[in-house]
Parts: structure tokens; sequence; C-alpha cells
């Protein structure tokens, strides 16, 4: 039985004659946490966005669920429950904490023109994104700053924000670019946290980019590494260290764990 949910088949896409992926190859299985690491310019969030579908590759498949998805558009790709964060976490400042959350709600009769008119149903919908809203902010640990201007939080309380933004779309994966990255040390524990009671009580799949190498060992259940847009290693964690082609790539002739 497959249990990959997540198939990269040698994919590529070049820029201005530059390939900045490279017959990329890898897969994520059903459940897991799966970290992308590389030194900058290796290709991890050209893969990202390959991926989400924000580029389209020249080359390659890309299969969620058994299903190509590397011609769709993000939004259907979104649909299918492949739900992507950004490294900056963006907020619109002038918004109360939970406004921004419930614009991550999806199918809001008031976006279809049928129902823009059945104020009955809008409200229905806005009433039950309300709660989910509320139950997620509360599952993130910022509830207490529902009805603040977004613009208060700090980096990392706007990661947890962008995080319970991204699970009001109901994914059934996430794709996390640099969710560490600037966050203080307590909020890196709540992150994760986080993470694992989403993967353990949800049963949500993971796909992180992420430079922190003691979270990502951590955290991980296989790491793959890139580097001039290809992959050059997919293991186990402890295997990394032990492979001479990413020590050469990812920090030259530096031991991984010295």
């Amino acid at each position: 039985m497959n249990n990959l949910i997540l198939e990269v088949n040698d994919v590529a896409v070049a820029f201005g004659g530059v390939k900045a992926v490279n017959g990329a190859t890898m897969s994520v299985e059903v459940g897991s946490v799966t970290s992308v690491i590389g030194p900058n310019g290796a290709g991890k969030t050209t893969l990202f966005n390959l991926i989400s579908g924000a580029i389209k590759p020249d080359s390659g498949t890309i299969l969620f669920q058994g299903f190509e998805i590397q011609k769709l558009l993000p939004h259907k790709i979104a649909d299918r429950g492949i739900v992507r964060t950004f490294q900056g976490a963006k907020v619109i400042k002038r918004l109360s904490v939970l406004e921004n959350l419930m614009l991550g709600a999806q199918n809001n009769p008031g976006d279809n023109l049928i129902n823009f008119f059945n104020p009955r149903a809008r409200n229905a919908f806005e009433k039950q994104a309300r709660e989910r809203a509320m139950a997620l902010l509360k599952q993130v640990g910022i509830e207490r700053f529902a009805n603040d201007y977004a613009g208060i939080l700090s980096g990392g309380q706007r990661k947890l924000l962008d995080l319970a933004r991204a699970l009001m779309a109901e994914p059934v994966m996430l794709l996390l670019d640099e969710p560490f990255a600037g966050v203080n040390p307590t909020l890196v524990e709540k992150l994760l946290e986080v993470l694992h009671a989403l993967r353990t009580e949800h049963h949500l799949t993971f796909l992180l980019v992420e430079h922190d190498l003691e979270t990502v060992m951590n955290i991980s259940d296989r790491v793959v590494v890139m580097a001039e847009g290809r992959v050059i290693a997919d293991g186990l964690p402890n295997s990394i260290y032990e492979n001479q082609a990413v020590v050469d790539a990812y920090l030259g002739t530096r031991k991984l764990n010295s």
C-alpha cells in the first residue's frame, strides 16, 4: 500500500537560463514531518513554490494523494488540501487578531453571488467561522489577543497567527517556510507543542523549510537536503550527519555536529 501523500518526480525549473530546481525528486509520507534544508540558494523556497503552484515546473511531475497537481492554479491546490505559510508572517495591522484569522475561512457564502443576498446563510457561516477561529486561537495559545489589533503581536506571535490562519483552510498538508526563524525560544517551544498536537490529534502532514538544524533534527521523521537545485540526500535525521556530500555542500569542510 502506497503511504505517500506527496511525490515530487524529477522536477526542474529555470529562470533566465539558471536552473533553480534541477531534477529534484523527493516524497513525503502521510502523517510525517519532513524538513528540507540546504545552503542559501539551494532551491528550497523554489521547491515550495512549485508544490504550492506559485510557479510551474518546466519538466517533471508533482503528485498529491496520487493526483498530478503541477499544472493546477494555487487556489485549486489549496482546495485539495495543501496550505502554505511564508517566511515573513504578514498581518493586517489595523484588523483585530480574530478578524485576521477569519480571513482564512473557506467557502464564505458572501463570496458567492448567489448567496450574497442570503443574510441567513451568511450569518450562519460567520458564526461558525468565528467559533472555529476562537478555537484555533486557543489551540495556538494567543486567544487573549483575539480582540487586539494584530499590529501589536511579536514576530513569534505572528507566526502562531499565521499557523492558525492556515489551519482555518482545513488543510491535509501544511508547507511551513522557516516557521522558527526570528522566534524567541519560548515561542519556539510553543510552536513545537502545537505542531506535535496537530500531527498526533489531527493527523496532519508537514513539509518544512528550516535553517535551525537542531530543531530540524528533533522534529523531523525525514530530512531532505538540497544544494544547487538538486536533492543530494534524503533520509533519517541521524543519517544526514554521516553523509559526506551533505557536509561538503552544506558546511564545506566542517562537520555538521561540530
